[in-house]
């Protein structure tokens, strides 16, 4: 089993910058994709940002892309979420995700969630 805690969430202006970090316990993430997806109110859940634990590879939603960042940290089986230039529509509650397989941008292909972190961008 994986347990995931996120934070770092909190109200920003548009323009500001914000940076998300999910902690694993239970199971390293090695063996694991683990991404970051967005549930806005009213809004399908969607992915954000994903990457593969043994490679580093790295995928991003279009809407984010040039803007937010992922990395892991493999010591601390951490996996962090650099969000620069943050619009409005960046309001969501934040997810972190893992799934023993590929990186996927689908959010019911991930087996494991964090509790989520409120992430609000104002005018």
């Amino acid at each position: 089993q994986v347990q995931l805690v996120e934070s770092g969430g909190g109200l920003v202006q548009a323009g500001g910058s914000l940076r998300l970090s999910c902690a694993a316990s239970g199971r390293r993430f090695s063996m694991y994709a683990v991404g970051w997806l967005r549930q806005a109110p009213g809004k399908e859940r969607e992915f954000v940002a994903g990457i593969t634990w043994d490679s580093g590879t790295t995928r991003y939603a279009e809407s984010v892309k040039g803007r937010f960042t992922i990395s892991r940290m493999n010591a601390q089986n951490t996996v962090s979420l650099q969000m620069n230039s943050l619009k409005l529509e960046d309001t969501a509650v934040y997810y972190c995700a893992a799934r023993s397989g590929v990186l996927s941008t689908l959010p019911h292909d991930y087996d494991y969630w964090g509790q989520g972190t409120q992430v609000t961008v104002s005018t």
